[in-house]
């Protein structure tokens, strides 16, 4: 069942975000006004080298509280592809120049309420350039052990939904290798 948008109107707006209500009708008749975040892309970079690890940085985020490790990620700039901004936020946020990178999986995590899209690429080695140009992106960055990745999962130490899309299924693209 397919629900018909009549039209939107933004009730928030800045260079990061966007409210907006959209007149909305359901398959069953009901028309109504539907909150909207409409959000610039992200692009997730899974960066692996040759020992099997993949390269993270451990950092806090102030809206929810917690400190987990996360995947090197931003968002996509104007005029930027999306394998470009993963390239580019490796680089960036690590000092870690990454190799090629290569489509590893597509997500909308949240499209009940936000038109968000996750590119998330896999890159197979980096090459270290300098410290980090980024300074307020992380505490640490290490190469973590694929074997450790699951467990840090359970334990909570790896949530953010672009992580976990980008490291779960570089699991099970490890695991059919």
């Amino acid at each position: 069942m397919q629900w018909k948008a009549h039209g939107e109107r933004q009730i928030y707006t800045n260079p990061w975000v966007n409210l907006c209500l959209v007149d909305v009708q359901q398959p069953d008749g009901r028309r109504w006004e539907y909150h909207v975040v409409r959000l610039r892309h992200l692009a997730v970079a899974a960066v692996v080298n040759d020992h099997r690890e993949v390269l993270m940085m451990w950092r806090h985020r102030f809206i929810t509280d917690a400190w987990a490790w996360e995947l090197p990620m931003g968002l996509v700039e104007e005029g930027e592809t999306p394998d470009q901004a993963a390239s580019r936020e490796v680089l960036e946020e690590t000092g870690w120049r990454p190799g090629p990178m290569k489509p590893l999986i597509y997500a909308e995590p949240a499209n009940g309420i936000t038109d968000s899209q996750h590119h998330v690429f896999r890159a197979d080695g980096a090459t270290y350039v300098g410290p980090p140009t980024e300074k307020n992106e992380s505490d640490r960055i290490e190469w973590i052990p694929l074997a450790d990745v699951k467990g840090m999962i359970d334990r909570r130490e790896i949530i953010s939904s672009g992580s976990l899309v980008g490291l779960l299924y570089l699991l099970m693209d490890e695991t059919f290798r």
